[in-house]
Parts: C-alpha cells; structure tokens; sequence
C-alpha cells in the first residue's frame, strides 16, 4: 500500500557561521516576497545593496555565539523532532525536514518523498501562529515546486495551531521550571511584524482600527498573526494562573523605521527596568525551536541591555525543541489532520 508522506518546515539557517553563508541565507530570505513585500525592484535594492551585505558580518558573530557541536539548534531539534515522529508514525509514513531558506530545501525534501510514491502529503510549518512571511511562504514555495509536476498527490495543509493544547501545556510545564513569584514580570515575546502587512492581511477592515483589536479571535481575525499571539499568550498564561498585571506580550525582531507589532519588547523592558523590575522571565512562543532569536537576541542581548538599565536578569522560558512530549503532540497533530 502507497504510504503517507509529511513534511515539516522550520524557517531556515545558514549552513555555517561564516558571513558567506550567512550572506546566502539573508538573501534568500529578506528576497521572499511574503517577506519583504516591497516591489521587486525596490526589494532588490533593499536586500542585495543594504541589508546582505551590511548586516551579513554582524549576524555571522551572532550565529558563532549559537552554533553547537551539532551545528545550528534550529535545525539540529527540527532533525531530533522529525526522527522523533518518524518512530511514532510507523512504517506507513513518510517524513521529511526542510527548511524554507537554505538547507534542506522544500524541493530536495518534496522530490524525496515523491521519489516514494507517497498518496498524500501533509505539510506542517513550525510555527505556530500563521503569518503571510512563515505559514504562508512555506505553503507559496509547495505549490510552486508541485504545480510544475504532472501529478500531485493529496496535499493537507495544517495552517496554525496556535492554542494546541499539548504544546501550551509544553511551554507552561517549562515555566515552571522556575519560581514564578521572584519574577518582578514575565514577558511573553513574539517575532514582530510590520503593521503594514497586518493590515495588508485584512480583508474585513477590523486591523488595528482599535486597541484591543487582538484580543480575541473571530472571523474577521481568525487568520490575523498578532491576534494568533494573544491567544497563544492568553493559553499559557490560564495554565498557570497568572494575572493580567503580571505579564505583558510584545514582539521583538524589528527591521527598518517603519512601524511594527506593539509593544516592543525592547520597550517594554527599558519601561520595566525604568519602574524598578529587577527581574524578568521571557517566553518566546512563536518559536518551536531555540535559535537565533531567543539564545541571543533574548538571553544575551535583551540582558545585556536589561543590566545598563539597573536590571538584574532576564530569563529565557526553553522553547519545545526536542521534548518528547512535543515529539508526539507533533505526531498527534499530523494524524488528528
């Protein structure tokens, strides 16, 4: 019998921490449309004549600081999770890890499972809020390598799973791993977005059109990304209790001048350590997998800043990464689609 193929995708790491490579990876990145979605040629301009070039050294030192003896964590956990499924699905799947810039690509990882005469595909992106410049471009880059082949097997695609309760219940366990009360706050940290592209998002006039807007889901927000983080927030923090005035959600990972995602939380721990906060706990749930933006951009640098300003310590929540219970709510939300 033709078996079940999957397909996980994380967003991407450079191959090595070298500026070459991480020159390669930005401009596949930054160069998505879905990403940065400026006219082509003012994109062009942006990615290959500013940011590649300028920023391509600076990351490279960052991603010194984060590379392990098993390379980069983000793929290294995205491996560990997809051997970790593959053993609980059995011999009637298939399964692949790509990533969307770099290594793996979609199109080795599809071709493989092609290659195996799979019935259907089921394509998991991992993250777990949608956005047009993650979910979106994961499943953009599918159809574009599928719709050049003659034949197209089943494809499912899982779009969120943004209060998926095993893994908030994951996150929430993490937590409390350490002692909730001596923290002066817990910060709850999401990859930012331009506002441009939320509105741009919209189809029902309701973006940002007042403060609350992302306070809860509806139709007319059912696909909004910021909207997603609060209830992802508002998930976790009903497993453990926690009251409004103790924990705030913001989004970090800004680019450019233009306006992004509010609060930052760069802001929002400067407005902290300015009121006194001596001690700060960080979840960053839009991530399965530490990386980049939270081993350094918040446990190195968020600290770092957190300290000239009179703080103490900031704390980083672990991500998912290769915990076996997320192993099998990853499997569970594969066979459950």
């Amino acid at each position: 019998m033709a078996k079940k193929g999957v397909l996980l995708v994380n967003l991407g790491t450079p191959d090595e921490p070298t500026r070459g490579a991480v020159y390669r990876y930005l401009k596949q990145f930054l160069l998505d449309r879905r990403v940065i979605d400026y006219p082509w040629l003012a994109r062009q301009f942006i990615v290959q004549g500013i940011i590649a070039p300028f920023r391509s050294g600076k990351s490279a030192k960052a991603y010194r600081l984060l590379w392990t003896d098993n390379g980069s964590p983000l793929k290294y956990y995205g491996e560990r999770v997809t051997e970790g499924v593959r053993q609980l699905l059995g011999e009637e799947y298939e399964i692949e890890l790509a990533m969307r810039y770099q290594n793996p690509s979609i199109e080795s990882a599809l071709t493989k499972l092609l290659q195996k005469q799979v019935s259907e595909i089921t394509v998991l992106p991992m993250f777990p809020q949608y956005a047009s410049a993650t979910t979106g471009s994961v499943h953009d880059e599918v159809m574009r390598i599928l719709r050049q082949k003659d034949t197209i097997p089943n494809l499912k695609f899982i779009n969120s799973y943004y209060d998926y309760g095993p893994m908030i219940d994951i996150f929430a366990d993490n937590a409390r791993r350490f002692d909730l009360d001596s923290y002066d706050h817990i910060i709850f940290s999401y990859h930012g977005l331009p506002q441009r592209q939320l509105r741009k998002a919209d189809d029902f006039n309701h973006c940002l059109r007042q403060e609350n807007c992302c306070q809860s889901i509806s139709n007319v927000n059912q696909f909004c990304y910021s909207a997603q983080c609060h209830a992802t927030t508002r998930a976790i923090v009903a497993r453990l209790g926690l009251s409004a005035e103790r924990y705030t959600t913001a989004f970090q990972s800004r680019l450019g001048p233009e306006a992004w995602a509010k609060p930052y939380t760069a802001a929002t721990i400067e407005h902290l350590a300015k009121n006194g906060a001596k001690r700060l706990l960080v979840f960053s749930p839009a991530f399965v997998a530490d990386c980049l933006e939270t081993l350094v951009e918040i446990s190195d640098e968020y600290q770092e800043e957190f300290e000239e300003m009179g703080g103490e310590k900031v704390d980083l929540v672990p991500s998912l990464n290769d915990n076996p219970r997320w192993i099998q709510a990853v499997r569970d939300l594969i066979v459950n689609n």
